[in-house]
């Protein structure tokens, strides 16, 4: 028995990094405030804020017009900030980015530039190249690169060309405008290390690519999130100190921001305004003062009196100006620090030698931390691929405040929001009372958290952090964000829409990955989840006959029309909705079982979930989604006569259904005697207990019971489907719908309602225009194959075989496929035999060139023939799973809730029938190899 109250063991520590880490005490939440200092400062600051709902206070709800990127130079933000190569105070009340000037633009670069939802041909669309090469989970080291054109930025021709382009046509970029030809660009590249958590060292280096000589503004700007202005309180300040910006402020005096002199000895010129809103350029009222926001932005570009004399504001910058010759570089150095009691300056000045050895520590902290959690037998290529992706993820934490109820009904001290916006989005959610730092999908495409994007998070953040990974999992169930009712928040932009079910799945990878001792973490999970289960029972089967919908359930336009929106009078049964509750049930069973090991009060749950998914198995079954010609799982859509159809396609909706399986121990317990007769006992009391289908083999502690929703017979047709290259197997892993679909398909009786194999953008404006389920490779699913791959090879062991690919003549077992899916998916970024990577597709530039070729984006999703990522450019929120694939490689994966897969192949004797298994064993295992066709 395990007692609420134990902590979990403090992890192993191994190298530097863990030991920073291991300074964590407390419950995971605790991390976050003050439990870790390593934790004060980091990459918290998004890199969009404005065109965000949480910044949206108009009455229409049109978040993109009603803050648009025009105005984020000069107006305030209410919520969070935004800024490039960003860090912030865990609290995110002094933020510190970078600012950078080409002589040529209108105005100064502070912050990425993209096109709105509505502006995009294929919806909102960042138009710059930039990369987070490596990090620390502390952030005690982070390096983040970017590329900035020499020339005037293309700002209108990126806006107006894409606009004239249709859907039917690829998206106009950066590189397409030739802003970066004949080498006439800037790389800039800045690097963070901690010598203490008070003590940030920073470099920027700044390399000329052009063969002539070009001049560049550098600012490093450091500023206050505005929260006088709402709270009426008394606003912080930052002044000229000597050689420093100093902060003056009620938690965080004492910081000062000191820049070093060039090698020249130049120094650079401190420049103050304040973070208001530019009242007179934007409204044409009254300003609130001569140094507004824009104040250092219009004094730098046209010389304007913006900028306080006084050396004092809320917002201050270093001006560096600097000339490089062509091919040349130029290095920046400054130091954010609080100085400790008794702290002595580096006899040679911070900037010197002792600048050096920081920096080159915290660099070897990293590589020794990620040789320490790699595989042995990693290479060169695929190493490069994890840390980038790890990296990627811990360079989109932010910290997210949002407090519905205030943001509804406005602000005390300002004017009430209109009644379109008090009375729109999110209102069923006032409880929502957001302060967390939060794992995003995407820090300026998705810079707002969304539910099953983070399950996915947690999943990788495991490796690196595991206290952050549980409150991760933790944070949404906690009453500032789970409804009352037991929903969990979707995404921002409609907390109501309906996200798939994976927190419990998240929560067992995470629980086995973190070394599978953390029961204290596992209860609280599965008990709040216990809540949300109860909400998909109540909301998401209105008709109480264990079939599920959700409509949207993050797959957007998968189907030919919008799951959430139908046609007046028309109903649909979503194969994937009862599916996901199937694979919940599976999951929140995983979790009883392992909890009952300890505690016999989880033994109730065992036998509930068990009963929940012969419930849903049954309601499946007789659900009519499964068509016996093809083999295949389909929505079934009724119209308003009464006459019900399947949509016939292809899709991953119809794979869903092979997901929910687990391989459980079943060994012969006075615990397990008494659940298999408890259980058999309320079997009897169902209707139709012999569609049943669990398996059972092995003896003694080998023996295993193999849970899943499908048949062997369904599951192999399936199969059959899933592994046919000219269907969903793509030479980058599986496909989001089959390749047959090259030929249009319509709904019957609803001509506009089509679907067509797409393997890149698509061409519909369902949910924007900027998803497509419609034939890319998505790494969430697919990495949900493989797991549940995992878990059928753990049962049935390496005698199973299956043909793969289909029609090929080549049987390989399970685990083997499992394996070949996760080399399909990391070698979108490995370099091919060609030497270019399928990630860039036919983009020269990224597959040769020195200063780019090796700087890596994660997509959100990838081209359904060639690899070429699409999408938004940093999605290193679930786009990190390749990550996972890649430390806890398939092929050899112990990583499993219940043991090593080896257990379920140690006996190869016929299955054993017990009470669990209501019908006849349709296994005949013996020593011999059995395909899935024999079966």
């Amino acid at each position: 028995m395990t007692d609420d109250t134990t902590p979990p063991a403090a992890p192993r520590i191994v190298t530097a990094e863990h030991a920073r880490l291991a300074e964590a005490t407390g419950a995971a939440e605790d991390v976050l405030f003050e439990a870790n200092p390593w934790y004060e400062w980091g990459p918290y600051l998004s890199e969009r804020a404005w065109g965000t709902v949480r910044e949206d206070y108009s009455d229409s709800g049109d978040a993109w017009d009603y803050f648009p990127h025009d105005h984020a130079r000069s107006r305030a933000f209410r919520w969070n900030e935004d800024g490039m190569a960003g860090l912030s105070d865990i609290r995110h009340d002094l933020c510190l980015g970078l600012a950078l000037w080409n002589g040529a633009d209108p105005i100064l670069k502070e912050r990425m530039f993209g096109l709105t939802g509505p502006q995009g041909n294929h919806g909102e669309d960042v138009k710059e190249y930039w990369w987070y090469p490596d990090a620390l989970p502390s952030h005690a080291w982070l390096r983040w690169r970017y590329h900035y054109p020499q020339a005037a930025f293309p700002y209108q021709q990126l806006v107006e060309e894409n606009a004239r382009r249709s859907r039917d046509e690829p998206e106009f970029e950066l590189l397409d405008t030739g802003a970066f030809d004949g080498g006439r660009y800037w790389s800039v590249d800045v690097a963070y290390a901690k010598a203490s958590p008070t003590e940030v060292l920073a470099r920027i280096t700044l390399e000329n690519h052009s063969s002539e000589e070009a001049a560049i503004s550098v600012l490093p700007t450091m500023w206050f999130r505005n929260t006088w202005r709402v709270s009426g309180g008394e606003a912080p300040s930052l002044f000229l100190d000597g050689d420093g910006v100093a902060v003056e402020h009620p938690r965080l005096a004492g910081y000062r921001l000191d820049a070093a002199p060039t090698k020249e000895g130049v120094r650079p010129q401190a420049l103050f305004c304040d973070n208001e809103t530019n009242t007179a350029r934007l409204f044409g009222s009254a300003p609130v003062t001569a140094y507004p926001k824009d104040g250092i932005n219009d004094h730098v570009v046209s010389g304007a009196d913006t900028v306080n004399p006084q050396h004092r504001g809320t917002k201050a910058s270093w001006w560096h100006q600097v000339t490089v010759p062509g091919g040349g570089r130029v290095e920046l150095r400054l130091r954010l620090h609080r100085p400790s009691p008794g702290q002595v300056t580096p006899p040679a000045g911070w900037s010197g030698s002792y600048f050096d050895d920081v920096m080159a520590a915290r660099e070897r902290d990293a590589d020794e931390f990620y040789a320490a959690i790699a595989p042995a037998e990693i290479a060169a290529e695929p190493m490069q691929v994890m840390r980038q992706s790890c990296a990627g993820l811990i360079w989109s934490k932010q910290m997210y405040p949002y407090r519905v109820n205030r943001w509804l009904d406005g602000d005390p001290t300002q004017p009430a929001p209109p009644a379109g916006h008090r009375n729109g989005r999110n209102t069923g959610w006032r409880h929502l009372d957001s302060f967390d730092v939060l794992a995003m999908p995407d820090p300026w495409e998705y810079p707002w958290f969304a539910a099953w994007d983070l399950a996915f998070h947690s999943i990788t953040w495991a490796h690196l952090d595991p206290a952050f990974a549980k409150y991760q999992l933790l944070v949404l169930l906690r009453e500032w964000f789970q409804h009352p009712n037991g929903a969990l928040p979707s995404y921002e932009w409609n907390f109501d829409d309906v996200n798939p079910p994976v927190h419990a799945l998240a929560a067992i990878r995470v629980f086995v990955i973190d070394g599978g001792t953390d029961l204290h973490f596992l209860k609280r999970v599965f008990n709040k989840l216990l809540l949300n289960f109860t909400w998909w029972l109540n909301r998401q089967d209105p008709d109480g006959n264990n079939l599920f919908g959700g409509g949207f359930l993050g797959l957007d336009n998968i189907s030919p029309i919008d799951r959430s929106h139908l046609p007046p009078g028309f109903k649909l049964d979503q194969a994937d909705g009862t599916a996901w509750m199937a694979y919940y049930s599976v999951a929140m069973l995983t979790l009883a079982t392992k909890l009952a090991e300890y505690d016999d009060v989880y033994e109730d749950m065992v036998v509930k979930f068990l009963e929940q998914t012969v419930l849903i198995m049954d309601a499946l079954e007789d659900s009519g989604c499964y068509d016996t010609e093809d083999g295949f799982f389909y929505d079934r859509l009724t119209d308003p006569s009464g006459n019900s159809f399947p949509i016939r396609v292809q899709t991953l909706v119809g794979l869903i259904p092979a997901l929910p399986a687990v391989a459980l121990p079943t060994q012969d317990t006075d615990r397990n005697r008494r659940l298999r007769k408890r259980f058999a006992s309320r079997l009897e009391q169902t209707e139709r207990h012999e569609i049943l289908d669990w398996q059972v083999r092995g003896s003694g502690e080998s023996r295993r019971t193999l849970l899943s929703v499908l048949p062997m017979d369904k599951l192999a047709r399936l199969f059959g489907t899933l592994f046919d290259e000219e269907a969903f197997l793509s030479p980058h892993g599986l496909r989001s719908l089959s390749k047959r679909h090259n030929t249009p398909y319509t709904v019957p009786g609803l001509p506009t309602a089509a679907i067509q194999y797409e393997p890149a953008e698509s061409r519909t404006a369902m949910y924007g225009g900027n998803s497509n389920w419609r034939g890319p490779v998505w790494l969430p699913v697919n990495y949900l194959i493989i797991r549940a791959l995992l878990q059928y090879d753990q049962f049935f062991g390496p005698e199973f075989t299956v043909e793969y690919p289909t029609r090929s003549g080549h049987h390989l077992t399970l685990r083997e496929i499992a394996g070949d899916l996760a080399d399909r998916l990391v070698s979108i970024w490995l370099p091919g035999p060609d030497g270019r990577r399928p990630v860039y597709g036919g983009v020269d530039l990224l597959q040769n060139d020195p200063a780019w070729k090796d700087n890596l984006l994660f997509y959100e999703y990838f081209h359904g023939d060639n690899g070429a990522g699409l999408g938004a450019m940093h999605q290193t929120g679930w786009s990190a799973l390749v990550a996972d694939l890649l430390l806890d490689p398939p092929h050899h994966s112990h990583r499993l809730v219940f043991g090593d897969t080896a257990d379920a192949a140690t006996t190869t004797g016929p299955p054993e029938t017990t009470m669990f298994n209501k019908i006849e064993g349709r296994l005949s295992v013996s020593g011999e190899s059995r395909s899935a066709r024999e079966l």
